[in-house]
């Protein structure tokens, strides 16, 4: 488990095998190797691990993790279909809802995905990751009141939570409350300094703000750190009140390297 928090999947891979081996009926370490196996885009050796492990236990968590392997080999009919046997299990097992529901919510089916989540969390009130997930789906179809709402509610019992301070925030940016969505981002990325996405977010709000000078410099830091968000910040930078336009996206993508423009 340290192995596949800190990103080494081939570590993961060669101990979650040695216990496999010792213990085919291990299911901890089945689904330690099927992530591993995802880790590293071996989709369907993930699969067949998995589907062999839930034919010998039904458990809602190999379940939910067979769904997002399936999910991910373009299966989304049968990922669908199997998160809703896991929701079935009982005891509940609240991620196969939040699973469930936000699959539901990527292809479009906001109203069913709202109706699970709520589902779950008549089941466990308690249940914070439903909540949040709850929160992002309404902020997605803009109804920014009842996301808001939703995120003040898991902060007022736990205000380090990450994902609600980062949907807070968004909420409060689409708002136009730049000031503080800045202020709960920077709270966000001291909670995880590892979540460069948050950092487009952060240069948006102070490209709005006015200070182009931090938020070109906070764009650039997110670019350096992962190239894959040379578009989002290419967009932000185009689309923000105080932000740059280029005619050519080689133009962007100098700027954004550090080069002048």
């Amino acid at each position: 488990m340290i192995s596949l928090q800190a990103q080494r999947p081939d570590d993961a891979q060669r101990l979650a095998s040695v216990v496999l081996k010792a213990d085919r009926g291990n299911v901890m370490a089945a689904q330690i190797l099927a992530e591993a196996f995802l880790l590293q885009d071996r989709v369907q050796e993930a699969i067949d691990l998995l589907q062999r492990t839930v034919r010998r236990s039904q458990e809602p968590g190999t379940e939910t993790l067979l769904a997002m392997a399936l999910n991910a080999a373009g299966r989304g009919d049968e990922a669908l279909e199997q998160l809703r046997r896991a929701t079935m299990r009982r005891p509940v097992f609240p991620l196969a809802f939040l699973k469930l529901g936000e699959q539901l919510a990527e292809i479009g089916r906001f109203d069913e995905a709202i109706a699970v989540l709520e589902g779950g969390l008549a089941l466990v009130p308690d249940g914070v990751g439903l909540r949040v997930g709850l929160g992002f789906i309404h902020l997605g179809r803009n109804q920014r009141d009842v996301a808001r709402r939703l995120f003040l509610q898991v902060l007022a019992t736990s205000p380090d939570r990450h994902d609600a301070t980062v949907g807070l925030a968004r909420v409060m940016a689409a708002d136009g409350e730049y000031a503080d969505a800045a202020d709960l981002l920077r709270r966000a990325l001291a909670l995880r300094p590892e979540d460069v996405a948050t950092l487009v977010e952060l240069g948006k709000c102070q490209l709005e703000l006015g200070a182009r000078g931090a938020g070109e410099a906070t764009l650039r830091a997110a670019v350096r750190r992962a190239h894959r968000l040379a578009p989002l910040a290419i967009v932000a930078l185009a689309t923000t009140s105080h932000g740059r336009f280029f005619l050519r996206p080689s133009e962007a993508a100098a700027f954004l390297g550090g080069a002048a423009s």
